[in-house]
């Protein structure tokens, strides 16, 4: 028999019990907005070609552009189409430029931890020093925001075998770092369950750009045919579309000039559709009965 990771069971979508969302939508939709920071001349991080030796400066100044220019404007899109964020943070943005967490803050963002930095990774841990990354993160967000943190997504979304436990044991309510289903799914952990919000492996924004290099017009039509397939199938199942950004990527004026017309054509269907935060779907999700949703 082939080894198995034993946090969920398998579960045909088209065969569960029904439910909606709040008003009786079908599908929720959340934009996860990604902020990062990287260690100058050192450690992990994104480039479009081929890395250059270190001290990479232009791929460090490319990143950094999403801090300076790349996360106020995808903020004032934001404001113009009153759209919600998941502000998925690396906790070292409150030592280096805290006026752009407190600035999405203030408009009701939720703040989702996403670890100290993106210069490093939980898979290249220990468990004593993952265990002391999560909660370094936790206590900044705690302490700036007022109030824990409710959700997570890794570094690189790389877990190691101990992180949903340690996650659990630290008090967070669902992670985003498993893309197996277009439903929230519960997952075991040793000390209680934990659950796991869809968060876009596949038409996620770094993805597209760096990876496969799809041109952004060709990446907008693919996010609304993603949109219009799933607001269809949503009639008779709840599913939850993502929409996963980076401020150094969809920041760049060129892709939110054809990202614009993705939110529009989204807010136009804005009655038919829910427009969460990743924690009101994971509140919602633990006011259902048991026996609702997988794995619980």
């Amino acid at each position: 028999m082939l080894r198995t990771h034993g946090r969920y069971d398998y579960s045909a979508i088209t065969r569960r019990p029904d439910y909606s969302w709040p008003g009786g939508k079908r599908l929720a939709i959340h934009f996860s907005l990604n902020v990062e920071h990287f260690a100058f001349g050192e450690g992990l991080g994104n480039d479009y070609s081929v890395p250059h030796p270190q001290p990479n400066t232009r791929s460090y100044a490319w990143r950094d552009y999403g801090n300076r220019v790349g996360a106020w404007r995808l903020l004032e899109l934001a404001d113009a189409y009153a759209i919600p964020y998941g502000l998925l943070v690396n906790t070292e943005l409150y030592d280096y430029c805290p006026e752009l967490i407190a600035a999405f803050s203030a408009r009701g963002d939720e703040i989702v931890g996403h670890g100290r930095t993106n210069a490093e990774r939980q898979v290249d841990m220990d468990i004593d020093t993952e265990r002391a990354c999560i909660a370094e993160a936790t206590q900044a967000i705690t302490r700036h925001e007022g109030k824990a943190p409710r959700g997570w997504l890794a570094p690189y979304i790389s877990q190691t075998l101990d992180s949903l436990d340690l996650l659990q044991e630290a008090g967070y309510r669902y992670m985003m770092d498993w893309p197996l289903d277009d439903q929230p799914v519960w997952f075991r952990t040793r000390g209680g369950r934990i659950l796991s919000i869809p968060y876009a492996h596949d038409l996620n924004d770094s993805f597209e750009a760096v990876t496969r290099r799809t041109p952004s017009s060709l990446y907008c039509a693919n996010l609304i045919d993603q949109f219009d397939e799933m607001l269809s199938e949503s009639v008779p199942r709840p599913l939850v579309m993502s929409v996963v950004l980076h401020s150094f990527i969809l920041g760049q004026p060129y892709r939110l000039r054809q990202f614009r017309r993705v939110i529009e054509h989204i807010v136009s269907q804005r009655d038919s559709v829910w427009l969460a935060r990743p924690g009101e779907i994971c509140a919602h999700i633990e006011s259902l009965p048991a026996g609702i949703v997988p794995g619980s």
